[in-house]
């Protein structure tokens, strides 16, 4: 293993401790604040350790638990709540307030921002009865808070008040050896000037502090102060409970715009069918939009959520080619991989639908015709790379090479994966083709152009419109204004390709539309797909209000080519009044690439047995909105353990059990005090201190136990967009009334009293299970980024396997890999139909046998190939 670190990095204060207190061996290497250890990451991280089999780890809880987990101090569900509470309550405090002592001076106002998390970390040690956080010995949570503590508590200018308890803890955590070497080996005796270079390179988010628990009595700045008269009003409400709700509404297809309702038209980056999508697909642009989705049918829109899949273009006539299929059987086999995917994931789709259809063709076309005929295409002859061994011209994905931009040598001719650049193939340095991996030549070919320069005015017109008074997240922002800066230029919405819809001119009738002119009409056309009445929606720009969830690199298609395509057609269209945009998600210290099979897939995610909510969960506490993220196994299981088993599903446990348990069942009756009017008004902070209230006020049992089994009725509703199926078990375990769903998220929001005193809980039982440290090494393996590559189709006799391996057959592997795939998909489609268990253990079993002779084929063991996806 290797550690690296940065002098006057607060974070290497707490993982160089522990290491030395882990007894780990381990070299350690001291960098620049600047040094990006971690490939693909597009900002540098530090502290950094490389394990023995190549991974990262960069967050420095994750970095100091796994060495205290190596060396035999396993963590404990009550070490995991202070980590966390670390991380995201005391770290973002400290932060803020280091910023304020080194940069400016500003000492009082510093321990003003510290005041509140070290008021809690009083109380809860106050209530301890062991010299430590957790136990009588020191374990890793008392390393990390202590030396995220350490920097201020040790400044002679930081007064943090008296603190008796905290104080004492410091000091007994400060007197071990490796806290002391650690603290001198960053700080090298110049306290707090010497993270100066470190918190000037800060983000400005991250020296934004972010809400920390409350003390229910004491009025925090900027927190809202509730009047009597908005204490009585939500009493008043709460007591009223479900008589004055609406009925529940059921969702009606076609969905369409309605008036006086808010209609929200909503898509998400159509996927590409050319692959099993990875999780960066996921939360890229179908989860985000889901979550979006939810929330708005929950808030009483008129919401209608479109997407597809998008079919056409060089990577399906690729991907056919690989498989040995024809384009049509590729688009129609990963279709329904995609979309059985996308429901495993619980996306919420009212229709999913995919761009090759005979819609597709005539709005495509009418659109082409329409900028035709309105002067806004050119033609021109451009230079092409060509084939000659192939006898075609290479087209987008049909030729790699080094990226002129970045050097990047696997650069396709239309994009650069590494730079994000677009590119023409002709300016690729040493091209070759990607079927015969033949150097191209350069020819002319005749291609039509959309005719951007001339349109430009009336898109800034819009743009100004569209992003001064709609939500556009700043990259998207960002990329738009980049387009435009320099001025736009034509755009070839041409190909020479077979895959695609076909351009209808007379002179160009052996092309096809290039797939970012013709792949955003495909929300037009799957909503055509939908229901007959689609322009109620997509020519109804006064009535409708378009959303646009995707990733990044699908900007400018979406925020340029796509609206000035809309606007030139002049046909009144809907154009984006929202666009919402991520960075990108890695895996572990790599990229996901759907391309090149690298990363954790959607159907394997499927294959781990994890719940499906925690994917989602994880995912969106990973989502990318600023910066890029990093999925990573060790801190998936962090998370599970700590906010969903420890804090969510112990809450919702709790209150449920203190119902069956000293209730029988059925909801007490609740006798609310002021205390409980004021939680009541104001539950989003207050739940934290109410909760602890169950151990300080044991007379008032039945009024907390009671308010607490609404809270987390309530809880059940929030967690919806997010969880469904753990929302949904919640309602089921306290038989929730249905209308409690449509009620509360209503207008302005409502929390009433949907749990009436007498109400019959169901049988409460925990929502959540504890992911071990085995079980995440084991997938983490597993699922290392490999996906098994497509070969193509070819028949081919079976014969009897044996355990050894043997010599590699490159032909029969090939074979039998086409084999494996056609059984593989006769297995799946048996499942999808119910099929007899004696039916279907049969085609499992011949699959399995496939297995074992490709492995033989391919010169493995078959009995190692037994952790592999089946």
């Amino acid at each position: 293993m290797k550690l690296y670190i940065a002098d006057g990095n607060p974070h290497c204060i707490k993982v160089l401790a522990a290491l030395e207190l882990a007894g780990v061996k381990c070299d350690t290497e001291v960098v620049s604040h600047e040094e990006k250890v971690v490939p693909h990451f597009t900002h540098p991280v530090l502290p950094v350790l490389l394990l023995p089999d190549g991974q990262h780890l960069f967050s420095p809880n994750s970095i100091c638990q796994y060495l205290f987990d190596i060396s035999g101090q396993n963590a404990t569900d009550a070490t995991n709540q202070w980590l966390e509470w670390e991380a995201t309550n005391l770290q973002p405090a400290v932060l803020q307030s280091l910023h304020m002592v080194a940069l400016q001076g500003k000492h009082v106002e510093a321990a003003a921002v510290m005041k509140e998390p070290l008021n809690w970390l009083e109380l809860s040690l106050s209530k301890k009865n062991t010299p430590f956080l957790t136990a009588e010995a020191v374990s890793v949570a008392d390393i990390v808070l202590w030396a995220a503590l350490y920097p201020l508590l040790s400044d002679s200018g930081f007064d943090a008040g008296e603190l008796r308890s905290v104080r004492g803890w410091f000091e007994r955590v400060g007197g071990l050896e490796a806290c002391q070497t650690s603290a001198r080996r960053v700080l090298q005796g110049k306290g707090v000037e010497a993270l100066k270079t470190f918190l000037q390179k800060l983000p400005a988010t991250q020296t934004q502090r972010r809400d920390s628990p409350t003390n229910a009595n004491e009025a925090e700045d900027g927190e809202h102060v509730m009047t009597v008269e908005e204490i009585e009003e939500a009493a008043q409400v709460w007591s009223e409970g479900l008589k004055a709700s609406p009925a529940v509404s059921e969702r009606k297809h076609p969905v369409l715009p309605q008036e006086g309702k808010r209609n929200v038209l909503l898509t998400s980056a159509l996927p590409y069918v050319n692959n099993v999508p990875h999780l960066g697909n996921i939360i890229g642009c179908v989860l985000s939009a889901d979550v979006f989705a939810r929330y708005g049918r929950l808030r009483g829109w008129n919401l209608l959520y479109i997407c597809g899949t998008d079919e056409y273009g060089t990577a399906t006539e690729n991907k056919a080619r690989e498989e040995g299929l024809t384009p049509q059987e590729i688009c129609d086999k990963y279709h329904a991989v995609h979309a059985d995917i996308y429901q495993w994931f619980q996306i919420d789709f009212d229709f999913f639908g995919r761009t090759t259809t005979e819609r597709q063709t005539e709005i495509a076309q009418d659109i082409f015709w329409r900028l035709h005929e309105r002067g806004f295409l050119l033609e021109d002859t451009v230079e092409q790379l060509r084939c000659e061994s192939c006898q075609r011209f290479l087209a987008d994905r049909f030729v790699e090479g080094e990226c002129p931009h970045c050097r990047y040598p696997e650069a396709r001719g239309d994009q650069c994966d590494k730079c994000g650049r677009l590119i023409n193939a002709v300016e690729l340095r040493n091209p070759q083709c990607k079927v015969c991996k033949e150097t191209p030549v350069i020819r002319s070919s005749k291609h039509l152009f959309l005719n951007l320069p001339k349109l430009e005015s009336e898109l800034e017109q819009w743009l100004a419109k569209s992003t001064g008074s709609g939500d556009w997240t700043a990259n998207a922002r960002h990329i738009t204004r980049s387009w435009l800066r320099d001025g736009l230029k034509p755009r070839c919405i041409t190909r020479d390709l077979l895959w695609g819809t076909p351009v209808p001119h007379e002179d160009y009738k052996q092309k096809v539309f290039y797939v970012w002119f013709d792949a955003p009409i495909g929300y037009l056309s799957i909503t055509a797909n939908y229901t007959d009445q689609w322009e109620k929606w997509w020519k109804n720009p006064q009535q409708v209000e378009l959303y646009n969830f995707m990733a990044k690199d699908n900007v400018p298609f979406h925020s340029v080519v796509f609206p000035c395509s809309l606007l030139g057609a002049q046909d009144n269209y809907t154009l984006v009044n929202h666009l919402i945009a991520t960075e990108y998600l890695n895996y572990e210290d790599t990229k996901f690439s759907k391309s090149r099979g690298v990363g954790v897939f959607g159907d394997m995610a499927k294959d781990t047995g994890i719940p499906s909510d925690v994917w989602r969960f994880y995912l969106l506490y990973l989502r990318p909105e600023g910066q890029d993220s990093a999925f990573s196994w060790s801190d998936m299981a962090l998370k599970n353990n700590s906010e969903l088993l420890n804090n969510l599903g112990n809450f919702i446990n709790r209150a449920g059990m203190f119902v069956s348990k000293f209730f029988d069942g059925r909801v007490p009756e609740m006798l609310l005090n002021e205390d409980d009017k004021r939680l009541i008004a104001q539950v989003r902070w207050e739940l934290k201190q109410y909760i602890q209230l169950l151990d300080k006020v044991r007379q008032r049992a039945g009024t907390v136990t009671g308010v607490s089994v609404n809270v987390a009725c309530l809880l059940s509703v929030v967690l919806e967009p997010y969880m469904p199926s753990v929302s949904h078990t919640i309602r089921q375990q306290l038989q929730a009334p249905p209308t409690c769903v449509s009620t509360m998220l209503q207008n302005t929001g409502t929390f009433i009293c949907t749990l009436p005193a007498g109400h019959c809980i169901g049988t409460v039982s925990p929502l959540f299970q504890k992911l071990e440290n085995e079980q995440i090494e084991a997938l983490r393996k597993r699922f290392g980024g490999q996906q098994t590559p497509s070969s193509s189709s070819a028949a081919v006799e079976t014969k009897p396997s044996s355990g050894a391996a043997q010599d590699a057959d490159p032909d029969r592997a090939k074979q039998l890999t086409a084999l494996v795939a056609e059984q593989g998909n006769k297995v799946r489609v048996l499942k999808a139909q119910k099929a007899e268990k004696s039916v279907l253990d049969k085609e499992v079993e011949t699959l399995l046998d496939l297995k074992k002779q490709l492995s033989l084929a391919e010169g493995k063991n078959p009995a190692a190939q037994k952790g592999k996806k089946k």
